[in-house]
């Protein structure tokens, strides 16, 4: 059976510079009413991969109930994390391996409440390219950026 979206999710995140000032955003779309709603923040010091990650986290976190969800996100770092690497590291204790050593999960407890979204919803990943005129992805942009800069 295809995978039938509820909800969009669009998100995306900024730094100026990696770390510096930080911004997320999203904007989340309900395929039955057509609803649109837009939600930005920002840190004083983040990095793009912990506001890539808020955007998600803030997003899902916004659904009162649980729904099927497509994220769209230029995040190849929240794709992968979601898809590939998280059941990795969670089987190792939060771990990840470095050459021969264990380390521990970079953004651990971004991943971790990402974790627990993920458990309450159905999420599709689906990943768009940056600033190529996907018009939610260029209004996440936007958004990021503004939040971005409160902080400068």
């Amino acid at each position: 059976m295809p995978f039938e979206p509820e909800v969009s999710l669009f998100t995306d995140g900024a730094c100026s510079g990696n770390p510096g000032p930080g911004g997320w955003a999203f904007i989340l779309r309900h395929h039955g009413t057509g609803k649109e709603l837009e939600g930005s923040g920002g840190e004083e010091v983040s990095t793009n991969n912990r506001m890539e990650l808020q955007a998600v986290i803030e997003g899902l976190g916004t659904l009162n109930r649980p729904c099927r969800v497509e994220l769209f996100t230029d995040s190849v770092y929240v794709g992968k994390g979601m898809s590939e690497w998280m059941p990795k590291w969670k089987k190792n204790g939060w771990r990840r391996k470095e050459g021969k050593a264990w380390k521990p999960v970079k953004n651990e407890e971004l991943w971790r409440k990402l974790d627990e979204l993920l458990l309450k919803h159905q999420v599709k990943y689906t990943r768009v390219a940056g600033h190529s005129g996907h018009p939610e992805n260029e209004r996440c942009d936007e958004l990021a950026v503004e939040a971005c800069q409160k902080f400068k």
